[in-house]
């Protein structure tokens, strides 16, 4: 009888009333001690009222519902199936909604259905894979920005391959605290191939200088991150590198020359087929005899191996403290050294390399130098109006300056 009364009158009253009346019935159910007969006709009218023709009505049910796992499922699974604008709540938040029924939705809303999917915490590998499939990029930079988002790595490639040219999506992953190191390469690469072919079209570099600086940058890159990594994710990192045709003799050699053996021992590794562990022993030796042998196994140019020998004789006992993440122009200048006495055919492009890598050394060196005295110029200038400065507890050094 009740639900009957129900329904007749929610056939003429304004959508705004049926709303605060479908809510007010839904948080009831939901909260209330009602009997079993009473249950069962709330959970009748609730069901009734999602052929209601105001989007307003079936909102104000959905966000009544979205939160309690004591939510009858149909209803919840019939919400979570409507327009964007009344699904949303349930799909960010109904604990009701299973795996298989956010997949379902991920593959036939819309982006507003995407992003709340996304959004949803926690979120399981799953479900993640899934948006990684078919998602926008507005959807995937939610789902790269929920930290509590199970996300495989394959999926995270995934998500680069197919929007990886989205601003918001590269900030979303770069952000990610857990992002492996092949990841943040792939959207290093995305990026400075974007960048050059906008260099190329707005006619401020040559294809071909486009080329070279995209290639250094996607080089410098993959040095940098490995100097930080595990052993397991530099590995998969030279995978990658080597799997995307990344992996060049002269990025190796940029590897040696930045006292990174570690990138240097994977690369030889994957290249050669020598197990790992017996690689950066032979790096290591001062023989140099077995190195030349892992060197032709991983089929490097014979004519690089001069500079190859030399970066490897500068690295060994190198201090702890020596960065790791850019050319040392110690390191660049033996490997030169090394090349001096090859005949001119065979030391063109090599040295040509090597003096790139040469001025490049020399430029962050004086970038380090020159933020340093900065930092000196800064501190003197405080110290010259508040001697007292450097007696100031953390809090006040702000003011200080």
């Amino acid at each position: 009888m009740i639900v009957r009364q129900f329904l007749l009158w929610a056939r003429s009253a304004p959508p705004g009333d049926r709303a605060e009346a479908v809510s007010a019935l839904a948080r009831a159910y939901l909260y209330s001690d009602l009997g079993e007969a009473d249950r069962r006709e709330a959970e009748t009218a609730l069901t009734a009222m999602l052929d209601d023709r105001s989007g307003l009505v079936r909102r104000a049910m959905a966000e009544a519902l979205a939160g309690s796992p004591h939510a009858p499922r149909h209803i919840v699974v019939a919400l979570a199936c409507d327009g964007s604008e009344v699904a949303d709540p349930v799909l960010r938040r109904s604990p009701i909604l299973i795996d298989a029924d956010l997949v379902d939705c991920a593959a036939l809303g819309d982006a507003r259905a995407q992003v709340a999917i996304a959004s949803r915490r926690p979120l399981s590998t799953s479900v993640a894979g899934a948006l990684a499939e078919v998602a926008g990029p507005e959807a995937l930079a939610a789902l790269a920005a929920n930290l509590e988002a199970e996300i495989g790595r394959t999926s995270l490639m995934r998500m680069v391959e197919r929007h990886g040219a989205d601003p918001d999506v590269r900030e979303a992953l770069l952000a990610r605290p857990d992002l492996p190191a092949a990841v943040a390469q792939a959207v290093a690469a995305t990026l400075a191939e974007s960048l050059g072919r906008l260099a190329v079209a707005g006619g401020w570099l040559s294809p071909e200088r486009a080329e070279r600086v995209t290639r250094d940058a996607r080089d410098r890159t993959a040095v940098a991150l490995s100097a930080d990594a595990s052993a397991d994710e530099v590995v998969a990192l030279v995978r990658y590198v080597r799997t995307t045709g990344q992996l060049t003799p002269a990025l190796i050699l940029r590897a040696l020359l930045s006292r990174n053996l570690t990138f240097a021992a994977a690369a030889f590794a994957d290249l050669s087929g020598v197990a790992p562990e017996r690689v950066g022993p032979i790096l290591l030796d001062r023989r140099g005899s077995a190195f030349r042998a892992l060197y032709d196994r991983a089929g490097l140019p014979p004519g690089l191996r001069a500079a190859f020998e030399g970066a490897l004789a500068a690295s060994r006992g190198s201090p702890a403290e020596e960065p790791r993440t850019g050319l040392s122009r110690t390191v660049v200048q033996r490997s030169l050294d090394a090349c001096e006495d090859l005949a001119p055919d065979r030391a063109g492009r090599l040295l040509a390399l090597l003096r790139r890598f040469e001025t490049e050394a020399a430029l962050d060196e004086a970038r380090r130098v020159a933020g340093g005295l900065a930092d000196q110029a800064a501190l003197a200038i405080v110290l010259e109006h508040r001697p007292d400065a450097l007696l100031a507890p953390p809090e006040d050094y702000s003011e200080a300056a």
